[in-house]
């Protein structure tokens, strides 16, 4: 009986390190609700600016992939932030599929209210700068290892 039950232990959701990421993840996002609120942005959205701010100009494919979402859920919010005035969507003369995202004037005055963001999340989250950097590389190293091996099918 002992061998099963050390057997169920991986099973169970406190020995899962996917859950603690998933539940951390809902509420980081469920803390820049009332910050983006006021730039009246959704999450997704703000990723996308983000992207934007940097580069100023990006395809739909270099953004899906920055981002790391598909084209279907990136079209309507494509179009809200258009809508808005914060970007300009383009079709690409080369390949008519992809679209060319180029920032506006709006989008880019809309960064200055956003610089106060990361601070406010970072101090929510309760770890030192230290942390703060080990939980973001560890992160991406897992990330990255899971993109590009793949392994369960």
């Amino acid at each position: 009986m002992e061998a099963k039950n050390l057997t169920y232990e991986s099973v169970k959701l406190c020995n899962q390190v996917c859950f603690p990421l998933y539940a951390c993840s809902k509420e980081m996002i469920r803390q820049y609700g009332p910050l983006l609120k006021e730039m009246d942005l959704t999450y997704t959205q703000y990723l996308v600016m983000m992207v934007l701010w940097e580069r100023q100009t990006v395809s739909s494919r270099e953004l899906s992939e920055c981002v790391h979402l598909d084209y279907g859920t990136l079209t309507p919010v494509l179009k809200r932030l258009e809508h808005a005035g914060y970007i300009q969507r383009t079709r690409s003369p080369e390949d008519e599929r992809l679209l060319t995202l180029t920032l506006t004037e709006s989008g880019k005055s809309l960064r200055d209210q956003a610089v106060s963001i990361p601070p406010a999340i970072a101090e929510c989250m309760g770890l030192t700068p230290e942390e703060f950097q080990a939980l973001y590389a560890l992160t991406y190293k897992a990330l990255r290892h899971m993109e590009e091996n793949n392994t369960i099918k």
